[in-house]
């Protein structure tokens, strides 16, 4: 944002007074902030740094000591440097005792060798940095515009991190908590070198601060999150120099302090808050009667309605939800996008594909016509982005597993792999022939169930243990009409929670150190050892067999462990802790 010393002395009025650098060349590149102009040796109590000292020495001390102290005093609050007009005190030169302090403090002395109206100058320099600020205004102004846009337009989060690297001129990266890239745009650099091993990398990058620059790796840091939950971080590469944003203004220049320009700060902080707001929005095109079906279901899963209203509601609909035996069912698809491909990165950066509206509304009118078919009483409509979700009102509990089994069967009647279905039932065969060997069940429905409840305010309860349930059957290779709660075990558990932000908070706090050790000691790997310790029983001579090492070597590399963790590994607690971290951290890393 302001001229460096060296780009002042470029200026044509200070050319015009012939300059000769005396001393203090290191300094050249401090920003000057301001040009004040002296007489007096006792100037520097009124200066506040960043300025740079124009004099023609008439009022300077006349011994060393006084020369030495002036010097000193100037470097001490942080001036930029010192222009001395020749003629008037000092003829052929300032003194070498001048030059001597100016070149142990490492501040630039520059003589005028020619006689140069200083107010020139002061108009030049000061004409340059209010141009810069006016550019700074511009920037920031176009930042605001260009974030708010995309605020209001809902821009999905590839977008929002391909305008930041554009706006910038520098890579742009978004992370979760676990440190696994959600988005990232290289900003014309090689993506490859940009996030290969990227949670080593990024978990060496440390700022402190909510928002803040971490100079070692060049990295300006950002949270992202809303309702004071953080999910994210937005990351931005600070070259130092050169980068040009929208219309060629100069987005990531130098501004001389080894920090990024204010302008990047606000860039970046402007980015992840239209990232938090994004997630926030939801768009659907649902007819009203399936609005009021969602919102009611909606009630249910976060209690932000009276049991008794969404009763009430429900029963204006034709539902009678009151005195019933109920149980909370969620369909999705077992592959998110409609290639089967669960790998291909979806809207927030996860494992997961947007199947789009128009998907999950054909796959909501199935459910529903699926309750139809089967003489079914429930509310159905999507309840995230990927799946639907229907509570079931069934006249008694003895009901519950006919219920269930009828509507899996008329679900699959109606979807396009029916054929399999049936073919199944004549021979007794599973659903999808393709399973294990083939993709076929990638094109198939998941359907889970949670436990009945015998009264509405029990309700959520189900939903979200028949939503947990689907979620983590997307991993389960079985061919089952219904999946139910025993069917998921620990690891499904951490499956369906891993985009939970505690989830990988909890991860952090048990194991981050030793991955940031890891991370710094690429060659010891300790995570292995301690994997090797737990999975064996934290039998040590089995686990050190199992990691392929002497008995001796294995002991030291577990004390190392409990040390970087400051853990007790004897300790069972201690130890059942770390192993379910660990399969968090399995879980958050596979797709």
């Amino acid at each position: 944002m302001f001229p460096t010393v060296r780009e002042v002395l470029a200026l044509d009025p200070v050319r015009h007074g012939a300059p000769r650098l005396v001393a203090g060349e290191a300094g050249l590149d401090r920003p000057v902030r301001w040009v004040h102009v002296t007489e007096v040796p006792d100037i520097a109590t009124l200066l506040g740094g960043g300025e740079l000292v124009l004099t023609t020495g008439i009022g300077l001390p006349a011994d060393d000591a006084g020369l030495r102290a002036f010097i000193g005093d100037l470097a001490g609050v942080g001036v930029s440097g010192l222009v001395v007009e020749l003629g008037r005190r000092y003829l052929s030169g300032v003194p070498r005792v001048m030059a001597a302090a100016a070149g142990r403090h490492g501040l630039p002395l520059v003589e005028l060798r020619r006689a140069t109206p200083f107010v020139r100058i002061t108009e030049a320099v000061h004409a340059l940095i209010v141009d810069a600020q006016l550019t700074e205004l511009r920037a920031t102004e176009e930042i605001h515009q260009r974030f708010t846009e995309l605020s209001v337009e809902g821009a999905d989060p590839d977008e929002v991190v391909r305008q930041a690297a554009e706006l910038s001129g520098c890579p742009v990266v978004l992370e979760n908590l676990s440190r696994q890239v959600l988005a990232y745009d290289p900003a014309g650099e090689s993506a490859e070198l940009l996030l290969d091993g990227w949670e080593q990398h990024s978990r060496r990058i440390r700022p402190t601060g909510r928002t803040a620059y971490d100079p070692d790796s060049g990295w300006l840091v950002t949270m992202v999150g809303a309702r004071g939950e953080d999910w994210g971080r937005l990351l931005l590469r600070w070259p130092g120099s050169g980068g040009l944003g929208v219309g060629g203004d100069d987005l990531s220049g130098v501004d001389g302090t080894g920090t990024p320009p204010t302008r990047l700060t606000i860039l970046v902080e402007r980015a992840a808050s239209t990232l938090a707001l994004g997630r926030l929005i939801r768009r659907d095109a649902e007819g009203l009667e399936r609005q009021i079906h969602r919102t009611l279901l909606t009630a249910l899963l976060d209690r932000s309605r009276p049991v008794d209203e969404v009763a009430l509601r429900a029963r204006a609909l034709g539902l009678v939800l009151d005195r019933r035996h109920l149980v909370g069912v969620v369909v999705r698809h077992r592959a998110d996008s409609p290639t089967g491909d669960p790998g291909a990165g979806g809207e927030w950066g996860l494992a997961d594909v947007d199947p789009g509206p128009a998907r999950l509304r054909d796959l909501a009118e199935a459910v529903g016509q699926a309750m139809r078919d089967a003489n079914l009483t429930a509310l159905t409509s999507a309840v995230d982005d990927h799946a639907v979700g229907a509570l079931l009102a069934l006249p008694d509990a003895a009901g519950e597993d006919r219920a269930l089994a009828a509507f899996a069967a008329a679900l699959r009647r109606g979807r396009p792999d029916s054929r399999s279905v049936d073919a199944a039932a004549r021979t007794g065969g599973p659903a999808y022939p393709g399973r294990p060997g083939g993709d076929a069940a990638d094109a198939g429905l998941i359907v889970a169930a949670g436990s009945g409840v015998a009264s509405l305010r029990e309700a959520g309860r189900s939903l979200i243990e028949a939503r947990q349930v689907a979620e983590a059957a997307r991993r389960d290779r079985r061919d089952l009409a219904i999946f139910r709660l025993p069917h998921v075990g620990l690891a499904g558990l951490l499956h369906l929670l891993r985009d939970e932000p505690r989830l990988q908070t909890f991860v952090e706090r048990e194991l981050g150190a030793l991955l940031a050790y890891d991370a710094r000691h690429p060659r010891e790997q300790l995570l292995g050892t301690l994997r090797a310790y737990l999975e064996q029983g934290r039998n040590k001579s089995a686990a050190a067999a199992a990691a392929h090492l002497s008995r001796p070597a294995f002991y030291e590399r577990l004390a190392r462990v409990a040390r970087v963790l400051e853990a007790d590994l004897d300790s069972v607690e201690t130890c059942l802790s770390l192993h379910v971290a660990l399969l968090a951290l399995d879980t958050i890393r596979t797709p």
